[in-house]
């Protein structure tokens, strides 16, 4: 397998520079394909592309919108980035953490460290998801990756009610071997990430410089399939926007979809679409080649849900508060919050970015309450579940119930469970008297929508009410 390269830079560019203005009624069809979550072909995703009138658009984004309630309802998950270590034998132009950037301040986390971090997370701001983030180095070899999970798994903070643990932990790590990829699967990895940064061949060899680990294209290009191999059901893919024309991109961000899916019968759990940020003494960053702006992120966000229907979608702090407003409602499913990028800042910041410890510098640094106050405002549940990855809902399973819906049902009820823990455990008196008033808009909508289910539910809820934590569906 290590010479095989499934994405076709001539026929993606093909499909680009072909993009013609449709006819609506053929986007309809293609819309009312994509509302039967059935992933779409290059040809179909490439006619979308072009689309010129403001009106199709926004009957695009009305389709992305309902794609996301039938599949995910209006569950949004947070998260919160735990930089482990900012050492890197790679030379990407566009990373503050590159090797030639001498200006980088490195940092390499202990287990005690991480452990202090996690009890920041975890009992402080009320996280239940991590991920753990590595730059490419012998430090950070499968030894220290598995101890870095065993260590976030084992932290137990007391908390206002009950206690505050990390329930789940995603790893965005250099491309491994399947060996050391069932080292992580025995640990309890979630999703394993790894993005492509860009599916253009000649880009990508020019802002990887040769000599390095990561100038190998294809060992990058594969590293899903590894993962998928040594039994790792959910991975994340993702594109660095801004290092080659994005339509290219998004083209390719499917194409991986459908390579996973054609090998393994499963899609990419989640698909991230974060844009070049400024780094510190990083010159390409502050001037990418292929700038992506407001409106144009909003058109990504909006095919991406369209082409893969399916696929949780991942919106971060790299983004503006008022950017991440707009596009929440489009199709995007997890976001983080309180987030702090330098190596060792949940414990040592006080809030302001440091530039020569980060990777780069972050648009939004709002409080997990903040956000979790702001999302209830608009009308949507902040959903704290793990519950099915621990029940088995991954794969071809979470696959099945995805497409069909009913995936939404388990989530729906495990969002309410979780956010009723939360708001006793973690929230301001301003962020939980919204989040009441959503509290009793869901119950009142299970009790309509899932009359059998809605007993059982009433008895978790008082569980869970009365000081029990971590209960599910």
């Amino acid at each position: 397998m290590s010479d095989y390269d499934f994405i076709d830079d001539a026929r993606l560019e093909r499909l680009v520079r072909e993009v013609r203005k449709p006819d609506v009624a053929h986007v309809r069809e293609i819309l009312a394909k994509a509302r039967s979550i059935t992933t779409l072909t290059l040809e179909e995703l490439a006619t979308l592309l072009g689309v010129e009138d403001n009106a199709t658009w926004e009957e695009m984004a009305a389709t992305a919108q309902a794609i996301k309630r039938t599949v995910y309802d209006n569950r949004i998950v947070t998260f919160a980035p735990l930089y482990v270590s900012n050492y890197c034998i790679n030379n990407c132009a566009y990373c503050g953490f590159r090797v030639e950037n001498q200006a980088q301040r490195r940092r390499h986390l202990s287990v005690e460290e991480i452990r202090a971090e996690t009890e920041v997370l975890a009992g402080r701001i009320g996280h239940k998801r991590v991920i753990a983030v590595y730059g490419e180095h012998p430090q950070s070899d499968i030894r220290y990756l598995v101890k870095t999970l065993e260590t976030i798994y084992s932290v137990r903070v007391p908390v206002r009610r009950g206690y505050g643990n990390i329930r789940r932990v995603n790893v965005n790590a250099a491309p491994m071997s399947v060996e050391e990829l069932r080292e992580l699967k025995k640990a309890g990895i979630g999703t394993y990430q790894v993005f492509q940064e860009t599916y253009h061949h000649g880009t990508y060899a020019a802002v990887h410089p040769r000599g390095t680990r990561k100038s190998d294209y294809v060992w990058r290009l594969l590293a899903m399939h590894r993962a998928m191999e040594a039994g790792i059901e959910d991975v994340g893919i993702g594109v660095l926007f801004g290092l080659y024309d994005w339509r290219f991109e998004v083209l390719g961000l499917l194409q991986h979809a459908q390579e996973l899916e054609k090998v393994f019968g499963v899609g990419p759990h989640t698909i991230s679409f974060p844009r070049i940020e400024p780094a510190h003494n990083t010159p390409y960053s502050h001037a990418p080649a292929w700038r992506v702006d407001n409106a144009t992120l909003r058109k990504i966000v909006i095919l991406i849900r369209l082409a893969v229907p399916y696929a949780g979608m991942i919106l971060t702090a790299r983004e503006p508060a008022q950017v991440r407003r707009t596009l929440l409602e489009l199709g995007v499913t997890q976001t983080d919050a309180s987030t702090r990028i330098g190596v060792g800042a949940y414990c040592e910041g006080d809030g302001e970015q440091e530039g020569d410890r980060q990777q780069f510098l972050l648009g939004d640094t709002r409080s997990l309450d903040e956000v979790v106050r702001e999302l209830a405002a608009m009308g949507m549940i902040t959903s704290f579940c793990t519950a099915g990855y621990r029940c088995g809902r991954t794969g071809a399973c979470i696959m099945e119930l995805l497409r069909s819906g009913r995936e939404g049902q388990f989530c729906k009820l495990n969002a309410i469970l979780t956010f009723r823990e939360w708001l006793d455990d973690f929230a301001s008196d301003a962020t939980r008297a919204v989040g009441e008033q959503v509290l009793a808009r869901e119950l009142e909508e299970v009790r309509v929508r899932l009359p059998q289910l809605y007993p059982r539910l009433q008895a978790q809820y008082a569980r869970v009410a009365a000081g029990e934590r971590d209960v599910y569906f």
